[in-house]
């Protein structure tokens, strides 16, 4: 069934391909329109006034700037388009979206249908606890635990737990406030995210003292934006822009406003020196 989803999905993108190039549509209609998950604090969001927010978005919006600037056009309008986990490659196969913001793993097999900017972030899957419950990841046999669905982290968790040989029951959740909800009121054992989705939600939360974050990372989740898949003058000038952004210091405002004064791990700030590529 997997292997058909993913077929599918490539003979769309064929038809993205084959019509007009991204820049030249930008150009032409002065239009750049960014996909966007709702749910994915702190790395795209919508707040409560209704408006795309998050770390992802900010660099997303900066680069269409930076494109339209490139372009010649003076009035750049920037459209945002909410997506799920479901639908949000599919929407960049009908053409709804130009590029997607969000907390976007990259792999082997999503590159076969969507092409990657360089990356924008690394983090790792990690297990948010009750402090009056298990201890650690092997005590949660037997028990409950949340994850988001639709995720990447989700495979994660069915991983750790085979590699480990931990029998548990996973519980689905929509969104990660949802999860943390049933954490908070012992509905289940642990919930199982990004750690950088759970450092901000515990952050956001005032680090309550019934929940405890593990030191444990179960797997290497680089993120990054995707695109149509075959249009490699998009990617560059999306590569291009973001190249701008790590060498002249704007990631740290970017950064900040999203993570506040929680500083970036070593591996976060040589992901940007290594992707600060020479122009």
């Amino acid at each position: 069934m997997r292997f058909f989803a993913v077929l599918s999905v490539a003979m769309a993108f064929a038809g993205v391909t084959a019509e007009a190039q991204t820049l030249d549509r930008i150009k032409s209609e002065g239009t750049f329109t960014i996909g966007y998950r709702g749910d994915a604090l702190p790395f795209s969001f919508k707040d409560q006034a209704g408006e795309a927010r998050g770390y992802s978005v900010d660099l997303c919006t900066e680069i269409a700037a930076e494109i339209g600037s490139h372009l010649g056009v003076d009035s750049l309008e920037i459209d945002f388009v909410e997506v799920g986990t479901e639908d949000r490659f599919e929407a960049i196969a009908d053409g709804r979206i130009d590029l997607l913001c969000g907390a976007t793993t990259v792999t082997l097999e999503r590159r076969e249908t969507v092409d990657f900017s360089v990356l924008t972030f690394v983090t790792g899957a990690t297990v948010l606890y009750r402090s009056d419950g298990a201890a650690s990841f092997e005590a949660l046999a037997g028990q409950r635990i949340g994850v988001r669905q639709g995720t990447t982290t989700a495979e994660g968790l069915n991983n750790a737990l085979a590699e480990l040989n931990v029998e548990a029951e996973i519980v689905p959740f929509d969104d990660h406030d949802a999860g943390i909800d049933a954490l908070t009121q012992g509905d289940v054992e642990a919930y199982f995210a990004d750690r950088a989705i759970l450092i901000f939600h515990y952050i956001d939360r005032g680090e309550p003292a019934e929940l405890v974050l593990s030191d444990r990372v179960f797997s290497n989740e680089p993120y990054a934006l995707a695109m149509a898949h075959g249009d490699s003058d998009f990617r560059v000038a999306v590569d291009r822009a973001l190249s701008r952004i790590y060498s002249g210091g704007k990631i740290e405002e970017i950064y900040g406003a999203s993570f506040g004064n929680v500083p970036p791990t070593d591996l976060l700030r040589a992901l940007y020196r290594l992707n600060a590529l020479p122009l």
